[in-house]
């Protein structure tokens, strides 16, 4: 049940299983989007914090600790039993997440019962984690193992907090490493519950650490610190350039990097209007545009073109933009006042470049973070709209001719995260999903994401896959084991 007004219970750091104040004793804010206020206010972790985070993650790894003794099947039973607690505390999670991110109650409940299912999905690979056996030549047997990485840093964004936690926490804990992890400063506080969620599913102690920060400090000490082995991010290009550089700088860490994406969803002129219509919609609109494989290049094919932006038009300005915790709201506020003035600011530069403003454009309401689902027609390859993501409500409507022509145009960009095709001509279909370069492309569909399948980018929109077992890959090493054998019998 939404409880926009529950208590908040924990706000610190999470070091070692429990809950401490920050070395400094410093705090931060973190902000209502609906209404531009301060929630509470919450431990802010530095340099000192992420080394106490560490050294526990590192006791944690060592060989004769709980964590490293206990069966691989005992990884999965914890792994479900935190996916069991998630289910008795859904409500919770969900009213913490729409209070501190904005997204409709909901939605929040959807994404708490998606990352129930990837925490019950690595659960299952836990004690399936194998090596082989190689045929060398000469008098040896060889086997291969798979073993964990060690300690890992983990920085997620504030789009999806649980579900991204989700995402990066399963897998390693399935492998059996362990964990520091900095949640978004905008969304820290569905982190902190899961951390004591952890500590209640029995998990040991230093192997989960939960420090809240900011980037510059808290996400530069994990990536810099030379005894965290594997780095893995989700967010924006730049950061990722920065995780890569410091990387390269202290210790050659591997990275992983799910990062943005400007996505093309091409729908040809024998698709049904509407249920396209529908298909495009969602694809931009679904999370306030926050989502980064949105469909955010909408190319539709010339023959229905003029009656698709009609509705589409029609369908954004019916779209409920208001409270999340309201009963019927699909659209609540942008994450924060920064993201909100960018993505006005992209409007605004839409406007001036001649692209036609169907639906929106504007501030919606005079408290909080709110904007109008916008439709935009006639949009040019060149526009900044086109070029650069936007990360927000806006839909962006391209006309095109020929299958050889939009293939060419959706693949001019420097992301490749995602692309969808909606059209009945399974010839079209195929050419274009093998033509495309995206990490994920889906059919008559779209944004179709499930814990069995990778997910991750070409070109700039990163490198390597979460989910599916290309997940648990992230976070082993390899090592070959080769035995002489005796001569003789």
């Amino acid at each position: 049940m939404a409880n926009p007004n529950q208590e908040i219970k924990y706000t610190k750091l999470f070091i070692n299983n429990q809950f401490v104040d920050s070395k400094s004793g410093k705090t931060f804010a973190t902000i209502n989007p609906a209404t531009g206020q301060k929630i509470i206010d919450v431990a802010e972790g530095d340099k000192v914090d992420v080394e106490a985070a560490v050294q526990a993650a590192k006791t944690a790894f060592a060989r004769s600790s709980p964590w490293r003794q206990m069966d691989a099947s005992g990884r999965g039973k914890l792994l479900n039993k935190l996916a069991d607690l998630m289910e008795r505390d859904i409500n919770v999670l969900a009213n913490l997440e729409s209070l501190d991110n904005g997204k409709s109650f909901g939605d929040s409940v959807f994404d708490m019962n998606c990352a129930i299912d990837t925490f019950r999905y690595y659960a299952g690979w836990a004690d399936k984690i194998h090596g082989s056996t190689v045929p060398s030549d000469g008098p040896v047997m060889t086997y291969i193992r798979k073993e964990p990485i060690g300690v890992v840093g983990q920085i997620i964004p504030w789009n999806y907090p649980v579900l991204m936690l989700t995402w990066k926490w399963a897998p390693a804990l399935a492998v059996g490493c362990t964990l520091v992890l900095k949640p978004a400063e905008q969304t820290p506080l569905s982190a902190l519950y899961m951390a004591a969620l952890s500590k209640e599913a029995g998990f040991p102690d230093g192997v989960i650490n939960v420090v809240n920060g900011f980037g510059p400090t808290v996400g530069a000490s994990i990536v810099n610190h030379p005894e965290i082995r594997k780095v893995a991010f989700t967010g924006s290009v730049e950061t990722g350039r920065i995780i890569t550089e410091g990387s390269s700088k202290s210790n050659l860490k591997n990275v992983s990097l799910e990062l943005g994406g400007k996505s093309p969803l091409v729908i040809f002129d024998d698709a049904n209007l509407d249920e396209a219509v529908e298909i495009a919609h969602n694809a931009i609109f679904a999370n306030h545009g926050q989502n980064c494989c949105a469909g955010s290049r909408t190319f539709v094919q010339e023959g229905i073109y003029d009656a698709f932006v009609a509705k589409a038009a029609e369908m954004a300005r019916a779209r409920k933009v208001g409270d999340a915790f309201a009963e019927g709201t699909q659209q609540g506020p942008q994450v924060d006042e920064e993201q909100f003035n960018k993505i006005l600011g992209y409007i605004e530069s839409a406007n001036k470049e001649g692209a036609k403003l169907q639906a929106g454009g504007k501030r919606f309401g005079s408290v909080g973070y709110f904007i109008e689902p916008t439709v935009f027609s006639d949009v040019t390859d060149n526009m900044k709209i086109a070029r650069e993501e936007i990360f927000g409500p806006v839909q962006s409507i391209f006309k095109f001719k020929t299958l050889d022509e939009v293939i060419e145009r959706a693949n001019d960009t420097e992301y490749g995260l995602a692309a969808g095709v909606v059209t009945n001509n399974i010839n079209n279909a195929l050419v274009f999903t093998n033509a495309v370069q995206a990490g994920s492309v889906w059919v008559n569909c779209y944004d179709y994401v499930v814990p069995t399948t990778p997910f991750g980018g070409f070109k700039q929109s990163g490198n390597g896959r979460e989910l599916g077992y290309s997940g648990i890959e992230l976070y082993t090493e390899t090592k070959s084991v080769t035995i002489k054998l005796p001569t003789k019998i």
